[in-house]
């Protein structure tokens, strides 16, 4: 005789084997209220320059950051933080309970002990590791500096799929799939990607590639309306883990 809870038992595995492998998958991580309620704040009236906060239209760093799963209690990796646009507001937020590091990478040298962070962020590198032949290296490391069931946050310039892929990335924009294939080869597995800094009105074409699009306007005032029409760069963000 099958009991009441022995039946619920059998329907609920039921109902898990019908659902579609990627629901079974690993849940990503969620950012808490208390930590998106600091970054607001942070964002808002932080120590923070004035020309960074006019580019948050473009940049969108709360709805990023909470895509990704950041929290307050974790340990971060920003990799090639540059000019600090992101450690303005990253460091504070993680100064109390977690830990923030910015570091530039280099294949086989390691900024953090192995296995020590819960996350690892890059905005808008890739193609300079392609530049210089570095790429699959430098995410070897970021992939050794992660926790097992680790996340990495990767935006980066998009282009078109109609194009070949550079592999210098020269005027740096990389494809999609040409990212995921390389981060993967690191042995990171992909978990998803998001639309929150794309951007249709950038037709990637440009004198001087995406640097001619702002903040750089690298052609100087030539046409500097209409690339300041068009804004900054259209971006894929994605999300990737370490396996447990």
């Amino acid at each position: 005789m099958i009991t009441l809870s022995r039946r619920i038992l059998l329907g609920a595995t039921a109902s898990l084997a019908a659902l579609p492998s990627r629901l079974l998958a690993a849940a990503t991580p969620t950012m808490d209220a208390a930590t998106e309620a600091k970054l607001k704040q942070l964002l808002a009236s932080g120590p923070r320059k004035d020309a960074n906060k006019v580019r948050d239209p473009y940049r969108h760093p709360l709805e990023t950051l909470k895509y990704f799963g950041l929290r307050q209690d974790m340990a971060v990796l920003e990799v090639a933080p540059g000019g600090g646009w992101w450690r303005e507001f990253l460091e504070p937020l993680l100064a109390e309970k977690g830990k923030y590091v910015g570091a530039n990478l280099k294949p086989g040298a390691e900024p953090v002990p192995p296995g020590t962070m819960d996350m690892v962020l890059t905005f808008r590198n890739i193609h300079n590791w392609m530049g210089g032949d570095t790429a699959k290296g430098v995410f070897d490391v970021m992939y050794a500096s992660l926790k097992p069931g680790g996340y990495l946050g990767v935006e980066e310039h998009r282009a078109p799929t109609s194009k070949e892929q550079d592999p210098k990335a020269a005027n740096g924009y990389v494809r999609e799939d040409y990212a995921i294939k390389l981060i993967e080869s690191a042995g990171f597995k992909f978990v998803s990607k998001a639309e929150i800094n794309a951007n249709p009105k950038d037709t990637k074409d440009y004198p001087k590639g995406v640097w001619t699009l702002p903040p750089n306007f690298a052609e100087g005032d030539k046409d500097r309306a209409k690339y300041a029409g068009i804004g900054e760069s259209d971006r894929f963000t994605m999300l990737f883990q370490k396996p447990a």
